[in-house]
């Protein structure tokens, strides 16, 4: 059985430190007694954000770069014992866009991370965050990790290279790392003031707002949701965990819903508002994959992994966090300053 208390003492390096996911790592690894520095390079079209660390801005190193300087990164990784490796561009409709920056973000910076440690930092041990994404418009359901991958913008394409640049270095040079398919992560801190991370995400804006939510198509895509502090027990037992070298994991949620229901459910949960449901955007619709929900039983199995926390409970919570602190994530523009 993994001890999360493991990380006291232990010196952790976090790429996208201020974005959702990482800063919320961030808050636990604090908890637990870790020294952590977070990398951000707080590009406004991104999810840095320095309010994330309210509260633990005094307690962790914030070191501001981007992952594509390697002379940065060369430096950074030295002496940490464990990379979680979060940094990205994660619009897939900005990689359709300009596709040579996803390439530059996703793929040639990952490279340039590994080889980083490879020649500074060999006994590392490395999570990365890569994406369902990359499965493409499923063959079945659920989703497993033999499923074949066959990504339907540039974006799953260059995060599967990441992916694999991970396991490779893991394979041929022995840097523990391994690589976690994450799938609709929602939570506290994450954007909010547009659609670039998740929809879900311009939903509970709207709502809060009092505007309708966009359902696009029918509204009978199938979805599951990972709620941010089980995403983040993932990344935690994965890094400690001796299993986990070499490996990647589906993370999922506990319940598969439609986006119709999912809307419903947050007017619901919201005590107010309402919901439509719209055509698709004409630049949207070849790059949807239909229905999704994973295969996690891998990651339950091998590293003990659990989701704790239902829809409604994690609803309920993003909506109360963004009613307290919407000041901080979309009526004034903080990420930069």
């Amino acid at each position: 059985m993994v001890n999360l208390q493991t990380f006291a003492g232990a010196r952790v390096l976090i790429t996208g430190g201020l974005g959702f996911i990482g800063s919320n790592l961030a808050h636990r690894l604090v908890e637990l007694g870790a020294n952590v520095t977070l990398v951000d390079s707080l590009i406004p079209e991104y999810g840095g954000n320095l309010y994330n660390i309210a509260g633990i801005e005094d307690r962790v190193r914030v070191n501001i770069a981007d992952v594509r300087d390697e002379y940065s990164m060369n430096y950074l990784v030295q002496g940490q014992d464990v990379l979680f490796n979060l940094a990205g561009q994660t619009s897939h409709l900005d990689s359709m866009r300009n596709p040579y920056i996803d390439l530059d973000i996703n793929c040639r910076a990952q490279l340039s991370i590994l080889e980083a440690c490879r020649k500074h930092n060999p006994g590392i041990t490395v999570v990365y965050a890569s994406t369902r994404q990359i499965y493409g418009k499923p063959n079945y359901l659920p989703v497993d990790e033999r499923h074949l991958l066959h990504p339907v913008d540039v974006n799953g394409i260059n995060k599967m290279a990441g992916e694999w640049y991970h396991i490779l270095y893991n394979n041929v040079y022995g840097i523990r790392a391994c690589a976690l398919r994450l799938t609709n992560t929602y939570g506290p801190r994450m954007r909010v003031k547009d659609a670039r991370q998740t929809f879900l995400g311009i939903w509970i804006r709207n709502v809060i707002e009092g505007k309708p939510i966009q359902v696009w198509g029918d509204g009978s895509q199938l979805r599951d949701f990972t709620y941010i502090d089980d995403c983040v027990d993932a990344l935690l037992l994965a890094a400690l965990h001796p299993a986990a070298s070499g490996q990647i994991f589906n993370l999922g949620g506990l319940e598969v819903i439609s986006l119709r229901d999912l809307a419903a459910l947050t007017v619901e949960v919201a005590g107010g508002g309402s919901f439509e449901i719209i055509p698709y955007p004409a630049d949207r619709k070849p790059i949807d994959i239909g229905d999704y929900y994973a295969d996690d039983r891998r990651i339950r199995t091998m590293l003990g992994w659990q989701p704790r926390i239902d829809l409604r409970t994690g609803l309920a919570r993003t909506i109360a966090f963004y009613r307290e602190h919407r000041h901080h994530y979309w009526d004034v523009q903080v990420e930069g300053v």
